[in-house]
């Protein structure tokens, strides 16, 4: 049984990270999405909403759940026996720090990482452009499922 592990910090989760997601539950028998908990970062959403808001876009997928973690990844994945780490790509800039974050990661715990690249529509897509678009009242829809314009609606207009 091969346990992967997609982290992120999913603020909020985008319909790019769904593609990431629902192919790794495709390729690996259990699929951990588990939401970075970082202090220092003024997140839009809380821990909690993320993870409440993940649970429920992930609910068709049987052979994944959602967790948190605070701290290295790699002591985490060591944690809950973690095989693979799964990334996506967007572009050469994202390629080039992950593949040091995968090399460093292997090297202190022994876990590989897989990647996955980003479908071509979903290439442009970030968390931070999705806040921004929204932040000023513009249309989020099918930039992320429908779960996360209702939050985001929420945050920014009550």
């Amino acid at each position: 049984m091969t346990l992967a592990l997609c982290p992120g910090s999913f603020d909020p989760v985008t319909n790019g990270h769904l593609d990431i997601l629902e192919r790794a539950s495709a390729h690996f028998d259990q699929v951990l999405v588990a939401v970075v908990a970082n202090p220092s970062k003024n997140s839009l959403f809380s821990l909690t909403e993320r993870q409440k808001i993940l649970a429920s876009v992930l609910s068709i997928y049987e052979n994944c759940r959602v967790d948190s973690f605070e701290g290295l990844l790699v002591d985490y994945a060591s944690r809950e026996n973690v095989d693979v780490i799964v990334k996506g790509l967007r572009a050469v800039t994202d390629f080039d720090y992950e593949i040091q974050m995968a090399q460093m990661n292997c090297r202190l715990s022994g876990i590989d990482t897989c990647f996955f690249p980003a479908r071509n529509e979903h290439s442009y897509l970030s968390a931070s452009l999705v806040r921004e678009i929204a932040r000023y009242g513009g249309k989020v829809e099918g930039l992320v499922p429908p779960p996360v314009e209702e939050a985001l609606r929420m945050k920014f207009t009550g």
